[in-house]
């Protein structure tokens, strides 16, 4: 699995004008999952998220979790974090998850988010989404649960 972590002040998602998540400050995740990953990169990568020390503390040093700020996290699918743009000018997807099971592991995500207490929104799996992100500091992070990078 694969996500792209932003800090943020707040954010939102809708689909066909509606919306359908939102929060505010906390952090946007947009979640990829991969061929072959497993219930166990979900926990991976749920841990990893809700106790990343990205925000800021007291002196001004990023001490401090989604946890302990008491923020709240906007979990978006985003299958084309896995797209392989390496030939041609045309991405590839097929080291992506086929969607039923994609779907399975980014619910299992979000479950295991919600477990320490951390209020979670989401966007509708396979729906097309428009993500309105106002990132802070800006952070962002690549997480990847293979740890390729």
């Amino acid at each position: 699995m694969r996500a792209v972590v932003q800090r943020v002040v707040r954010s939102c998602v809708t689909v066909e004008g509606r919306t359908v998540g939102e929060i505010g400050p906390g952090l946007v995740v947009l979640l990829g999952v991969g061929y072959g990953d497993a219930s166990s990169d979900a926990f991976y990568l749920a841990e990893k998220v809700a106790n990343l020390r990205i925000f800021e503390d007291e002196r001004g040093k990023m001490n401090l979790s989604v946890l302990d700020i008491a923020g709240c996290v906007l979990a978006i699918s985003q299958f084309t974090l896995f797209g392989d743009c390496r030939k041609g000018r045309r991405p590839g997807f097929s080291d992506a998850a086929a969607p039923e099971e994609a779907k399975e592991l980014y619910d299992e995500f979000v479950k295991e988010l919600e477990k320490p207490g951390l209020k979670v929104a989401t966007g509708c799996f396979g729906e097309h989404m428009v993500v309105e992100i106002i990132n802070e500091g800006p952070v962002t992070l690549l997480v990847d649960s293979k740890r390729v990078f």
